[in-house]
């Protein structure tokens, strides 16, 4: 049997980018979803591929957003939450601001026309033990949003503008405890309960560097022969390591900068799209090469009927603060 290896998509919209590196263009909600849905429909379709896309509340409460979240999975994908708001600060938030993020959210999502979700990624990887708490007692399956790698304090500089450095903002993107968190699934082990799974997204095994789409597309830019280079020799590792990856999209992977005004400081945004279109494709054929290629998920289900082989320890997420 194949291993297995999962693909997801953070719907994130223009105006989240936007508001996350404090362009006060953001509070009118300019929106891609009209241009990149269906783009990337089209690339799924093309590969035969079913995915999870990790959806915004604020954006599934909209006419786009619901119109996007209901062809999503109309066309066979799982919907997930990635949070109501989009702020990658969650770790500030009350536990009762939490249980409204994910329930606002649970509800647009259903309003929709997609099943309730059964899975949640925290807006740049943040996470918290009530957190964790409150996806056990609402019966989520699972989380996707550690991201074990020590590149995060260069992501938090690069990309944040709306929190000032220091303690407010060191979990931003992932904090320093995620560096050396496994790579591959393991469950939480959450008050007397050990049913969450935790899937991160995969970093290079051994040098823990990002592989996803987004990080892809900035070497795509300086050479399409150097990201294709770099995505082998992840997957060589993945398999060689014996790691099942969980490949992370977003809808810039498929846009320029042309059509996404003001993102012309994110990664890869001076690509033309047919290019980055061109290489998502090729990056999904190289996973389905080797992998049998699912969602999220999936992925997670299949984890717990292999009874999680290469489990590790349960961990506590520690409380910061």
């Amino acid at each position: 049997m194949r291993p297995t290896a999962s693909v997801s998509l953070d719907l994130d919209n223009l105006w989240a980018y936007l508001k996350t590196h404090g362009d006060q263009d953001w509070t009118s909600y300019p929106s891609f979803l009209p241009t990149a849905v269906p783009r990337l429909l089209e690339v799924f379709g093309e590969h035969g591929l079913t995915t999870t896309v990790f959806a915004v509340g604020a954006d599934v409460e909209c006419e786009d957003g619901a119109k996007a979240v209901a062809a999503i999975s109309a066309a066979g994908h799982e919907v997930a939450n990635h949070s109501w708001g989009h702020e990658p600060w969650l770790h500030r938030y009350s536990r009762a601001q939490l249980e409204s993020e994910l329930s606002r959210t649970e509800d647009a999502i259903v309003a929709a026309g997609a099943p309730r979700p059964i899975g949640f990624r925290g807006p740049g990887y943040s996470l918290t033990p009530d957190l964790l708490e409150l996806l056990v007692e609402r019966g989520y399956s699972y989380d996707a949003s550690t991201w074990p790698t020590w590149i995060g304090p260069i992501a938090r500089a690069y990309h944040n503008r709306s929190v000032p450095e220091g303690a407010a903002s060191d979990e931003l993107f992932g904090g320093v405890s995620r560096v050396l968190a496994p790579v591959g699934a393991y469950r939480w082990r959450v008050g007397k309960s050990s049913s969450l799974v935790e899937l991160p997204v995969t970093t290079m095994p051994l040098l823990r560097t990002p592989i996803h789409a987004s990080y892809l597309q900035q070497l795509n830019q300086a050479s399409p022969k150097l990201a294709r280079g770099y995505f082998r020799t992840a997957l060589r590792l993945c398999r060689l390591r014996g790691v099942g990856p969980s490949l992370l999209l977003h809808p810039t992977d498929v846009l320029d900068a042309t059509e996404a005004p003001g993102m012309e400081f994110f990664p890869g945004m001076a690509v033309p799209s047919a290019r980055k279109t061109d290489l998502l494709g090729w990056v999904l054929g190289e996973l389905r090469r080797h992998f049998d290629l699912v969602g999220t998920g999936e992925h997670v289900a299949r984890a717990r009927m292999a009874g999680l082989n290469r489990e590790r320890d349960a961990r506590r997420l520690e409380s910061r603060g």
